[in-house]
């Protein structure tokens, strides 16, 4: 727990004593040392260990014990089961452990279980002997021989034994008529003769001569009884406390087969046959071998059959037929260490199923609790095969023979016992006969106790004095029982007043033998002539005390250096406002109390960095664009780019511009391109920059391509003008033809009157004469001759 400022909850506690002081909390401690604490205050001995250091308790007198476990016992583990050794076999580690308990101080140790490789095998066959089970019977007569190879592959120790039940021989469960005493199936055309109904036989006690099993299984005869269930469970809890009679061995696996093809009578269900004493968990075998109780006794119920089971290491088989399946499937849940598995009609996969069930059984291994005192609560941690922790778990599923696998256990005391008291408790894995033997000390007591002195001198006589501190005797005060109650009069409280008219030592203290003695406060220290200050009613910021810079004295804050403030929350240091680019909020604003101010509109961030609108976004931008894309630019130097250029770059193939929330951004490279991108903050207050996988560059002409472009643009030139002069030399022809046209008329007419004006036809020829170009030759002579 932190001492930080606050509630202290071992000062908070008053606690008068050191036992008191240790109970309040696990982080809690007590200083012993006689002359702790300053003159004048009424010193809290209780506080954090840390705390009463600081306060000047020397470390040899701070009472504050911890929680702890030892070794006692830690014989390694083995790796081989059987052979001369099998006697000695360890599978747990360790034994043997002592655990020193302080109430709410946890303390944890480590369990490691190895199941060994050709451990001993014990193997019980119990089977129902109802007339439904007559196949059954018939199967297994040579079943001995059979299983005894097969458990052979798994272990060079196996032993056999054999047990058989029906039912108690009483109404409603049984016939119980006359005729039905020597043969209850008695009328019975499919089966009339069969003997007498018994609860539980004990016929072959564990034996490796497997030869012996089969003699006395080809003995037995199927009985009857009444109902549908049996009475198996009375014929389990038998089998696994009669011990000595069974022959179960100390250094084996116990496997209990209980094989059957219907439900087992379960407590309570003898009271329909007027037996309401509940069964006592004893051993009742007679001479014979045989139930002595069953018609004296109500069956057993589960709890009690799965304590009996464990307590005896027993792993329990029910071989039970498919339509039953379930039902057994539930129980293995209430009784720990059982396991079901499903057994044919006739019982011809018997053998199959013990073997299985074993190797199921071997391959799990579950930690159990016994004697667990109440008063402590135990956390399980499984580190099975895979090496990960499994919180809350104490099983370990899929272990091969020889691995090994371990757990962490937690341990927590919630209380304290009467003195002196010592408990103990037993750590077992399921069925397993090795366990962990964990005795618990618990500690509650201080040594300093042990030199408690009544009427001591310290105590001026008045007093007895324990662990530093003075418990004075009725009539006497002061730390050291040094007043007696009568010369507390209003003389002396005036010498604990600052004025006339105050609270007596500020309401903070006691008037002790003419002098404050200052309360303890679990906020802080409350001192002065008067117990007028203390160090914990000063400015706060965000609640806490002096900004955290700076300490508390007399209600005005002490700042410690590089900061300032009614509260020391304004640091002087400008090294948080310096940006990436090395200036003072990026030169954007000021550093005030180690925070950037923003001046220049639109900008913000932690050091002003960001700003979308200032002029030279783009320009800072463009820098992060050029190094982290192109590695190009003036911080193209790898950690520089990393450090200054932390925005997230997106490129793409097209740049969108209608966003009216971002800022558009162009430059030319040093190529002559033009390099594209936007700007915009997000929400969250992220800079994203969206950029042009490529800058856009002008593509240079093609030679032939421009060579091509000059010859043809000069031919279609030449072509027009071409098509020009045509044109306007078809039109002059026209016109000339027409004039011609009118002149070779008019001539016509004055050819007819004889009068020609020579004058005029030579204007005419030379007319013609400047037109030759233009007129063609032939129609040219002719009117050469004509004129």
């Amino acid at each position: 727990m932190s001492a930080s400022p606050g509630l202290n909850v071992c000062m908070s506690g008053s606690a008068t004593s050191c036992e008191e002081c240790l109970l309040i909390h696990p982080s809690c401690a007590w200083c012993a040392q006689e002359d702790f604490g300053q003159a004048r205050t009424l010193n809290s001995r209780c506080d954090f260990s840390q705390n009463l250091q600081k306060r000047g308790c020397d470390a040899p007198f701070i009472e504050n014990p911890r929680s702890g476990s030892s070794l006692l016992r830690s014989k390694p583990l083995s790796s081989k089961g059987s052979g001369v050794t099998q006697y000695d076999v360890i599978q747990i580690y360790p034994q043997k452990i002592s655990l020193s308990l302080r109430p709410g101080d946890q303390t944890s140790f480590e369990v490691q279980v190895r199941p060994v490789e050709d451990y001993p095998v014990d193997l019980y066959y119990l089977m129902d002997l109802s007339l439904s089970m007559k196949d059954d019977l018939d199967t297994i007569r040579n079943l001995g021989t059979k299983l005894a190879e097969e458990m052979r592959k798994l272990t060079s120790n196996f032993r056999l034994g054999f047990g058989s039940f029906v039912d108690k021989n009483i109404s409603p469960f049984s016939y119980t008529a006359p005729k039905y005493q020597d043969n209850p199936c008695n009328g019975y055309k499919l089966f009339p003769n069969c003997v007498p109904t018994f609860g539980f036989r004990h016929l072959l006690s564990l034996t490796d001569k497997v030869d012996r099993f089969n003699e006395e299984v080809q003995k037995q005869m199927v009985s009857r009884n009444r109902d549908a269930p049996e009475g198996g469970f009375d014929a389990i809890l038998q089998a696994a406390v009669c011990k000595e009679k069974i022959g179960w061995r100390k250094e084996a696996y116990h496997l209990l087969v209980f094989a059957t093809d219907d439900v087992p009578h379960l407590a309570l269900d003898g009271k329909l046959g007027g037996l309401v004493h509940p069964h006592d968990g004893q051993c009742h075998l007679n001479d014979k071998n045989e139930y002595s109780a069953a018609n004296k006794m109500d069956y057993p119920s589960l709890a009690l059959l799965g304590e009996k089971l464990a307590e005896n290491n027993i792993f329990l088989i029910f071989a039970v037929t498919k339509r039953h399946y379930v039902l057994y499937k539930n129980l293995t849940a209430l009784i720990p260490g059982t396991t079901v598995e499903i057994l044919d009609q006739d019982s011809k996969n018997i053998i199959q199923l013990i073997v299985n069930a074993y190797n199921n059984i071997r391959s799990k291994v579950e930690l159990s609790i016994w004697d667990h005192p109440e008063d402590l609560s135990l956390a399980f941690t499984a580190t099975c095969q895979d090496g990960q922790p499994l919180t809350g778990l104490r099983k370990c599923a899929d272990v091969k023979i020889g691995d090994t696998v371990s757990f962490n256990i937690t341990v927590d005391a919630r209380g304290c016992p009467p003195k002196g008291t010592r408990k103990s408790f037993t750590i077992r894995p399921v069925g397993f006969k090795d366990r962990l033997e964990v005795s618990v000390d618990y500690r509650c007591d201080c040594s300093c106790t042990y030199y408690t002195k009544t009427n001591s001198s310290r105590c001026n006589s008045a007093g007895t004095y324990s662990c530093g501190m003075c418990r004075c005797e009725p009539g006497y005060l002061g730390a050291r029982c040094e007043c007696e109650e009568g010369e507390v009069d209003h003389q002396h409280l005036s010498a604990c007043r600052e004025a006339e008219g105050k609270q007596v030592c500020s309401g903070r203290g006691e008037c002790s033998c003419n002098q404050c003695l200052c309360y303890e406060s679990e906020f802080g220290k409350i001192y002065g002539t008067f117990c007028e200050c203390d160090d914990f009613s000063c400015a706060r910021h965000k609640g806490i005390l002096c900004s955290g810079h700076g300490e508390c004295h007399c209600g005005e804050c002490k700042c410690h250096a590089g900061y300032i403030g009614d509260n020391c929350n304004c640091s002087t240091e400008t090294a948080s406002c310096v940006s990436d680019d090395g200036k003072i909020c990026s030169g954007r604003g000021s550093c005030v109390c180690g925070r950037c101010q923003c001046t220049e509109p639109g900008a913000f961030g932690d050091t002003c960095e960001k700003c979308p609108t200032c002029p030279d976004a783009c320009g800072t931008k463009r820098e992060c664009i050029e190094c982290r894309l192109f590695n190009t630019g003036r911080l193209a130097d790898n950690q520089t780019c990393q450090r200054m250029c932390k925005d997230e770059i997106i490129t793409v193939e097209t740049l969108k511009t209608d966003d009216s929330n971002t800022v558009q951004c162009v430059y030319k490279t040093e190529n002559d391109c033009v390099m594209k991108f936007t700007y915009s903050e997000h929400a969250n207050g992220q800079s994203v920059l969206t950029a042009l996988k490529e800058p856009e560059c002008a593509v240079a002409p093609n030679a032939m391509t421009v060579l091509l472009a000059v010859v043809g643009s000069i031919l279609l030139m030449g072509i027009v003008l071409l098509a020009l002069w045509k044109l306007v030399i078809t039109i002059h022809d026209r016109r000339e033809f027409a004039r011609f046209q009118s002149a070779r008329s008019r001539a016509h007419k004055a050819h007819l009157h004889a009068q020609f004006d020579i004058s005029e036809t030579k204007v005419i020829i030379c007319h013609l004469k400047l037109s030759y170009k233009l007129i063609n030759p032939v129609d040219f002579f002719f009117l050469s001759q004509l004129y």
